[in-house]
Formats: structure tokens, C-alpha cells, sequence
């Protein structure tokens, strides 16, 4: 029976940033103890029964975990123009890990970043 196998990781990082614009408290520098997941997919494993190793994908996104903790997100290329939201966030991670993990079996097609245990935005590609 054809079917899809899926894999998911998650990091933790603390990260200050600011909502440039909003009109409320967010607009000034805040910090946030982030959660996210990072799911992969793919119809086919490898020769020895694994859809991604989970070490590869564990250093594509601790790369960028390094990159984002204890910093202040607006002070980093690209969120030095680009709005820090979870929202954004998210895509930037989903495409940065693609950019290392993604092949012609494996696709890293979803990120949910957590702001808190009760907000959180994804975000998915087909």
C-alpha cells in the first residue's frame, strides 16, 4: 500500500525581538523561549530504512538555532528589514533547512514556531 513517511525534530531557542509597527505592547523589545518543529517527508526510505537521518536533520536546524539564540532577531540579516514575526520565522527556517536537508526523496515541507505553548504559526509548503 502506498503511503508517506514523516519525520519531525524539535529545538528550543530564547530570542528577543520587536514588531516593527504594531500598535501594542509587542512593538517594544521582548523575548520569547521558542519552539520549533521541523517536519520532513517523503514516499521512499533509503537503503538502510531511514526517510532523513535524524543527526542531518538535527545539524540543519541546530545551525540555525545557534545562529537565532540569546540574540536580538531585528539586529539579524534578513530580520534586520524583514518583520521577526513567528510567521516569518518559520518560512525562514523551513527554507533554510531545506536548503541543506531537501532531495529527491526527502522534502522538508512544514515549520511550527512556537512563541509560547498556546501561540504559534506555521509554515508549509506543497
Amino acid at each position: 500500500m502506498p503511503g508517506t513517511f514523516e519525520v519531525m525534530i524539535e529545538r528550543n531557542f530564547s530570542s528577543a525581538h520587536q514588531l516593527r509597527g504594531y500598535k501594542g505592547k509587542c512593538e517594544n523589545l521582548h523575548g520569547h523561549n521558542y519552539k520549533i518543529e521541523i517536519y520532513a517527508r517523503g514516499n521512499e526510505l533509503d537503503n538502510i530504512g531511514l526517510l532523513v537521518d535524524f543527526v542531518e536533520l538535527k545539524a540543519a536546524a541546530d545551525e540555525i538555532v545557534l545562529y537565532l539564540d540569546h540574540r536580538n532577531i531585528n539586529e539579524l540579516p534578513p530580520f534586520d528589514e524583514l518583520q521577526p514575526s513567528a510567521e516569518n520565522l518559520a518560512r525562514y527556517i523551513l527554507e533554510r533547512v531545506a536548503k541543506r536537508v531537501d532531495d529527491d526523496r526527502v522534502k522538508i515541507y512544514k515549520v511550527r514556531c512556537f512563541e509560547t505553548p498556546t501561540s504559534v504559526a506555521t509554515y508549509a509548503v506543497d
